[in-house]
């Protein structure tokens, strides 16, 4: 059995199974050690054969800035799993100009956070066919406006077919955002005993999210249930995390809960 730390926190959890006590309502808690999709990855952009007809004979004026459509590059068919290609050419299409502008991502820089890309369902009528357009449906959050961003992509034209923005939506947390919230946590004096139970584990200092592995779960607000600091999780984007010494125990966080939208963390009254 591996080591468990009792000292700060109370029970570091040595196996996969969480109960997670209180009377906030979670959603969307992914298994231990997942992660979300690949971040990386940007597309090259170059000059199409107008531009270079147009760059011959006498010098003209200064062309507008416009953007490069991103590259196909790998593309599946059917309702193969969407390729690596198709996750970041579809995340590209989908974040416009003005998205990237306005919105807000979960470290407060420009540009939406981006949660996830998956492959859409096939439209109506569209099921039999063998050239079936291949579309997918990327979702941001807009930490500036507290919104939900779902955006439906057709592969084969490259255009945005469909948008929905929703408030008070929570889809499971991205990578990003579990360790963003695991930097505040570290950073707030909560977050003294879980970084004490860390050292204990590993005669080390905590001081980034890089050395825990990091999974959580929404936290929307229940009425009475919470300090009053925590009364917008639901409309604000909340996690509690469960976090794991590397090679080592869990650390029993659960009693706390970071509002990664307001950047604060609040404790729970465990009982």
């Amino acid at each position: 059995m591996r080591k468990i730390v009792h000292r700060h926190l109370g029970k570091v959890v040595a196996g996969a199974a969480i109960a997670v006590a209180g009377t906030a309502v979670m959603v969307g808690i992914t298994l231990p050690g997942t992660a979300g999709a690949d971040e990386s990855g940007e597309d090259g952009s170059g000059r199409s054969a107008q531009q270079a007809a147009q760059g011959q004979g006498a010098a003209a004026a200064p062309p507008g800035v416009v953007e490069q459509a991103p590259d196909e590059g790998d593309r599946g068919t059917g309702n193969d799993p969407l390729t690596d290609d198709e996750l970041e050419r579809a995340a590209k299409l989908a974040a416009s100009p003005q998205m990237r502008s306005a919105a807000e991502d979960v470290d407060g820089d420009r540009g939406p956070q981006r949660v996830g890309v998956d492959l859409a369902e096939p439209e109506s009528g569209e099921q039999a066919r063998a050239d079936a357009p291949r579309r997918a449906e990327v979702t941001f959050y807009d930490y500036k406006a507290d919104t939900l961003v779902t955006r439906t992509v057709n592969l084969d034209t490259g255009k945005v077919e469909q948008t929905t923005t929703e408030r008070g939506v929570q889809p499971p947390l991205s990578r990003d955002e579990y360790a963003e919230a695991a930097k505040i946590l570290i950073a707030d004096p909560l977050g003294a005993g879980m970084k004490a139970d860390f050292k204990d584990a590993t005669g080390k200092e905590l001081t980034s999210p890089d050395q825990l592995l990091l999974n959580g779960a929404v936290y929307r607000a229940a009425p009475g249930a919470q300090p009053a600091v925590l009364d917008k999780c639901g409309d604000h984007r909340c996690v509690r995390l469960f976090p794991k010494v590397k090679n080592g125990p869990w650390i029993d966080a659960r009693s706390f809960v970071v509002d990664l939208s307001a950047r604060k963390v609040a404790k729970l009254d465990m009982g």
